[in-house]
């Protein structure tokens, strides 16, 4: 487990050390585009294992994971 402990350390570092140009990247429509596909991606997934029972609550989950990524 150390070796991955050391490495989770080191992740955390770099993204503190980074955390200006980490924030750039999410902000860009490029982020926005790719993530928007992940997010459709799994929301549909997530309502066909579902059969749609949830359908709002992924919705809104998928619209706040949205909102943090990207440019809209």
């Amino acid at each position: 487990m150390a070796g991955l402990d050391d490495i989770t350390k080191k992740a955390q570092d770099f993204i503190e050390e980074n955390k200006d140009k980490v924030e750039e990247v999410l902000k860009s429509e490029q982020a926005e585009d790719i993530s928007d596909k992940i997010i459709g991606s799994v929301a549909d997934a997530a309502n066909k294992v579902t059969g749609g029972k949830f359908a709002d609550q992924i919705d809104d989950v998928r619209e706040n994971i949205d909102k943090s990524i990207g440019t809209e």
